[in-house]
């Protein structure tokens, strides 16, 4: 029977899901078809025991490394700003920190990082839609692993919407990724050591001396306060390429029950 086991478990449960639809197996079928259940029960059995896929499971996936790091080379190579660990681990932690603020359960602020590591992924395939991408690859990874389909759904939902293209904050983890995302400005994300003064990303980055991300508990307001050098970017050109991203911000804040403000040069801006 050994001849007839296949190393890999997936490939095995594919030709399993093929077989199941075909007349009673025998001989040599009959017994791949019995390897085949047997695989498929062991893959349940998995799944079960990994019910609380955890952040740092993720996180140790070499596939997850790949793809991070792919996706930013893409980027590198068409000229955006840094999208790598640095970023992920802002967004990540910034999102965390929100409902955690917020009392959501430690479940949701697991999964919520989980999210924030992996919503970037899709720009590995292209930048369009990178976002629905991006949900697309992480169920993949997500359901290997054996996270429950709920949770699962619960992540995707939360990277599919973090673009400000076509998300919205319909649930409280897209929510959190979304001002996690879109406040994560800072010089050092611009990629030249001499910025391309033509480029208003680079110009906007790049004229940010500093960048403070704080929340309060007591007044329920999540905050972005920036200091600009204005003659190297005047505060009209950070709105407007960031105009669409802070009013996302402003919607996302306002459905965790919050209020979100901008600060630039300690004007108020928003809020």
């Amino acid at each position: 029977n050994d001849a007839i086991q296949p190393k890999n478990l997936l490939t095995l449960w594919y030709k399993y899901s093929i077989m199941v639809t075909r007349p009673p197996a025998q001989g040599r079928d009959a017994a791949f078809s019995a390897a085949a259940r047997e695989a498929y029960r062991m893959c349940e059995v998995k799944k079960m025991q990994n019910a609380n896929v955890s952040f740092e499971m993720v996180r140790s996936l070499d596939e997850a490394h790949t793809l991070i790091e792919k996706a930013d080379a893409s980027l590198r190579a068409i000229g955006y700003t840094e999208h790598s660990y640095q970023h992920v681990t802002t967004v990540l932690e910034r999102a965390a920190s929100i409902l955690t603020m917020l009392d959501y359960p430690e479940r949701t602020v697991e999964l919520v990082r989980i999210a924030g590591y992996l919503h970037d992924i899709g720009n590995v395939a292209n930048r369009c839609n990178h976002a629905q991408m991006s949900a697309m690859m992480a169920y993949h990874l997500l359901d290997r692993l054996g996270m429950p389909v709920d949770e699962i759904c619960d992540v995707v939902t939360a990277i599919g919407n973090h673009d400000e293209s076509t998300g919205l904050p319909i649930t409280p983890m897209a929510a959190a990724i979304i001002i996690g995302d879109k406040t994560d400005v800072r010089r050092n994300r611009v990629r030249y050591p001499v910025l391309r003064v033509n480029d208003i990303h680079d110009r906007v980055n790049g004229a940010v001396d500093d960048a403070d991300f704080y929340l309060s508990r007591e007044e329920k307001t999540i905050t972005l306060s920036l200091r600009i050098d204005t003659e190297q970017c005047a505060v009209l050109e950070y709105f407007e390429i960031f105009l669409n991203r802070m009013l996302l911000c402003q919607k996302a804040a306002k459905a965790l029950g919050c209020a979100f403000k901008l600060l630039i040069n300690g004007a108020l801006m928003m809020g």
